[in-house]
Protein backbone atom coordinates (compact mmCIF):
# COMPACT_ATOMS: atom_id res chain seq x y z
CA UNK A 1 0.00 0.00 0.00
CA UNK A 2 1.29 3.46 -0.92
CA UNK A 3 -0.27 6.87 -0.35
CA UNK A 4 0.56 10.54 -0.55
CA UNK A 5 -0.75 13.61 1.24
CA UNK A 6 -4.32 14.32 0.14
CA UNK A 7 -5.21 10.70 -0.66
CA UNK A 8 -8.08 9.10 1.21
CA UNK A 9 -7.83 6.04 3.42
CA UNK A 10 -11.02 3.99 3.49
CA UNK A 11 -11.44 1.36 6.17
CA UNK A 12 -14.36 -1.01 5.81
CA UNK A 13 -16.09 -2.25 8.95
CA UNK A 14 -15.11 -5.80 9.78
CA UNK A 15 -17.93 -6.64 12.21
CA UNK A 16 -21.70 -6.38 12.00
CA UNK A 17 -22.65 -2.83 12.92
CA UNK A 18 -19.23 -1.37 12.09
CA UNK A 19 -19.32 1.51 9.65
CA UNK A 20 -16.93 2.55 6.92
CA UNK A 21 -14.39 5.19 7.99
CA UNK A 22 -12.90 7.68 5.59
CA UNK A 23 -9.84 9.75 6.37
CA UNK A 24 -7.56 12.16 4.54
CA UNK A 25 -3.83 11.50 4.59
CA UNK A 26 -2.20 14.59 6.14
CA UNK A 27 1.31 13.18 6.47
CA UNK A 28 3.46 10.38 5.09
CA UNK A 29 6.48 9.27 7.11
CA UNK A 30 8.36 7.38 4.39
CA UNK A 31 9.58 8.76 1.06
CA UNK A 32 8.25 5.69 -0.75
CA UNK A 33 4.67 6.29 0.48
CA UNK A 34 4.42 3.21 2.68
CA UNK A 35 2.64 3.22 6.07
CA UNK A 36 2.23 4.51 8.67
CA UNK A 37 0.20 7.58 7.69
CA UNK A 38 -0.99 10.61 9.58
CA UNK A 39 -4.75 10.69 8.95
CA UNK A 40 -7.59 13.08 9.79
CA UNK A 41 -10.84 11.11 10.05
CA UNK A 42 -13.71 12.91 8.33
CA UNK A 43 -16.44 11.68 10.71
CA UNK A 44 -14.78 13.01 13.86
CA UNK A 45 -11.95 15.31 12.81
CA UNK A 46 -9.65 13.18 15.00
CA UNK A 47 -6.06 12.93 13.79
CA UNK A 48 -4.16 9.69 14.27
CA UNK A 49 -1.16 7.71 13.16
CA UNK A 50 -2.60 4.86 11.09
CA UNK A 51 -1.11 1.50 10.19
CA UNK A 52 -3.74 0.31 7.66
CA UNK A 53 -4.91 -3.28 7.85
CA UNK A 54 -6.23 -5.62 5.20
CA UNK A 55 -9.66 -3.96 5.40
CA UNK A 56 -8.24 -0.62 4.19
CA UNK A 57 -7.61 0.84 0.77
CA UNK A 58 -6.21 4.10 -0.61
CA UNK A 59 -8.06 6.30 -3.08
CA UNK A 60 -6.03 8.95 -4.90
CA UNK A 61 -6.67 12.60 -4.10
CA UNK A 62 -9.15 14.28 -6.45
CA UNK A 63 -7.51 16.07 -9.36
CA UNK A 64 -7.15 19.80 -8.88
CA UNK A 65 -8.01 22.30 -11.60
CA UNK A 66 -5.73 25.26 -10.85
Amino acid sequence: MKAKVGDRIIEEGTHVGDHRRIGVVTGVRHDDGTPPYEVRWLDSGHEALVFPGTDARVEPAPARND
